[in-house]
């Protein structure tokens, strides 16, 4: 297979949620692959600066817009922010998310829809704005943020996984609308990875064996493990790939618990 299908060059990505963790490594991969990059974050400042410096030093154009995806005029005016300055967005990576870790019972109104309005409505009307560009120029590669949760249940999770199980419903639904007008819409959906929104969770050494007890590789997810399949999902390499979930867990959701070795 040519190198060439998945080389990014000439390539304008969006990346959303990108001034640390999974969204800052995916701004990065694609830039290694020759793209050049419009990152946001709801600030705009800080950390999201620094990620366009370790950008613009690989030789890539870079440019940063806030971005709050709770709030409908601000998606409005990123998309066109991002659409002035780079000229064309070929590939979006709808990253923005966050998370409320409770019990069910102790989750509030306001718990629910600040993840559900992030995640999921969020996610939909950024897609929307920036397909409704994509659509004319009949190319584009939407890259939807999942998780094992689209697939799996956790305890303490219930509005997370409300929201990443409809992303994987919606991605297939974009799939079917916007696959005639020459996008593919995918879901990439993590496994365990450490970032900043779990972190305190990976601080306990017996969260982290148990983890590891389910994960058929062994361990976590770690920073470098999901550069492959974004670059692939955007590139040309995935051009007959649309509507899919693509889990990168370590096996996780096959749903294995190590057996107890045996003598």
């Amino acid at each position: 297979m040519p190198s060439s299908l998945f080389d990014l060059s000439g390539k304008t990505a969006f990346v959303s949620g990108a001034s640390r963790g999974l969204g800052k490594g995916f701004a990065l991969a694609l830039a290694r692959a020759g793209a050049d990059l419009v990152i946001s974050s709801r600030s705009g400042e800080g950390p999201l600066l620094e990620t366009q410096t370790e950008i613009k030093a690989m030789g890539r154009h870079a440019w940063t817009v806030p971005l709050d995806v709770r709030n409908e005029e601000s998606i409005r005016k990123s998309t066109a922010l991002a659409w002035e300055q780079a000229g064309h967005i070929d590939i979006l990576v709808n990253n923005a998310g966050c998370n409320v870790r409770k019990p069910a019972l102790d989750v509030t109104w306001e718990d629910w829809n600040l993840v559900l309005e992030t995640n999921l409505r969020g996610l939909f009307f950024l897609a929307q704005a920036h397909a409704a560009l994509m659509i004319p120029r009949q190319y584009g590669r939407i890259i939807n943020m999942g998780s094992v949760t689209c697939v799996a249940g956790y305890a303490g999770l219930a509005p997370y996984g409300a929201s990443r199980g409809g992303v994987k419903q919606l991605t297939m639904s974009l799939a079917h609308d916007w696959g005639a007008h020459g996008l593919t819409v995918n879901c990439l959906a993590p496994g365990w990875f450490r970032t900043e929104q779990n972190k305190v969770m990976y601080e306990d050494e017996g969260w982290v064996d148990y983890l590891r007890e389910r994960i058929p590789l062994d361990r976590p997810g770690a920073p470098g493990d999901l550069d492959g399949t974004v670059v692939w999902l955007a590139s040309d390499a995935s051009a007959y790939v649309t509507g899919q979930t693509i889990l990168v867990d370590g096996g996780i959701s096959v749903g294995p618990v190590r057996a107890v070795p045996t003598k």
